[in-house]
């Protein structure tokens, strides 16, 4: 099944304003504005699914996530809902039929965290499910751009948001993310991080796994980890993603 992949020359470089107000979660949103959105649902007894991580529609029976959402996981204990702006409830709640987790993946560290979820039923496309276009290869990304990150995960008062949200960062180049946390997380150029550097306030948290960064409408990330969430620590470190210029080429061929 075919997916859009898009390649992008950007030579302007936005800078952060100076003093927006400072949130966690970002600003409520609705499903009609991203109908790409997935909540990927885990469940410990078989009869309850909670939202646990995000994931994106990139075509009728793929969704694009992060693979520590399932990794090890049986499809049966993971479903996803789909058009619906809560994570809870509305949409259509659809069973999977197999995880495909990027090869070189593992639990031992943090990059290549890419997985494509294969829904067991065609996804029905309509005003609030629609698959998103994803970077290609030559996607060419530049630091300080602004890009938007959505999801249900932790808000600043909250350890999830029942509706969906979404909170603009801006990315963070390479050089700077690996020297930001040199002493935890080995940051590679397969990774992109993204945030509100000195300032903080503004990130992805506990919840937004898996769920997509988005530039132009293009989905450039996937959340991965982060350092510093909630906390005074996220003014200095970012939220990690990884890059999907880097994985196009596979995401491609096995969608």
């Amino acid at each position: 099944m075919r997916i859009a992949v898009l390649a992008l020359v950007v030579v302007a470089v936005a800078a952060a304003p100076s003093n927006p107000s400072r949130i966690v979660g970002g600003d409520l949103t609705t499903i009609d504005k991203y109908p790409s959105m997935a909540a990927v649902l885990h469940t410990l007894d078989m009869v309850n699914f909670q939202q646990h991580c995000g994931g994106t529609i990139i075509n009728n029976r793929s969704i694009l996530s992060a693979a520590h959402c399932v990794y090890l996981e049986p499809t049966e204990v993971i479903r996803v809902r789909i058009g619906s702006s809560y994570r809870s409830s509305g949409g259509e709640v659809l069973p999977l039929a197999a995880f495909l987790i990027y090869p070189t993946y593992t639990t031992h560290k943090y990059d290549d965290d890419v997985a494509i979820l294969r829904t067991a039923v065609e996804i029905k496309y309509s005003a609030t499910v629609q698959p998103a276009p994803i970077a290609g290869s030559t996607y060419n990304l530049p630091d300080n751009e602004v890009v938007w990150a959505t999801g249900w995960g932790a808000t600043e008062t909250d350890d999830h948001s029942e509706q969906l949200r979404d909170v603009q960062v801006w990315t963070i180049s390479y050089e700077t993310c690996r020297w930001l946390y040199l002493f935890g997380v080995p940051i590679t150029p397969d990774m992109l991080c993204v945030g509100w550097l000195g300032v903080g306030g503004r990130d992805q948290c506990w919840g937004d796994s898996g769920g997509p960064v988005f530039h132009n409408g293009v989905v450039v990330g996937i959340c991965a980890f982060g350092g510093g969430c909630r906390t005074p620590e996220s003014y200095r470190l970012p939220g990690g993603n990884a890059r999907v210029s880097s994985y196009s080429t596979w995401i491609q061929a096995n969608a």
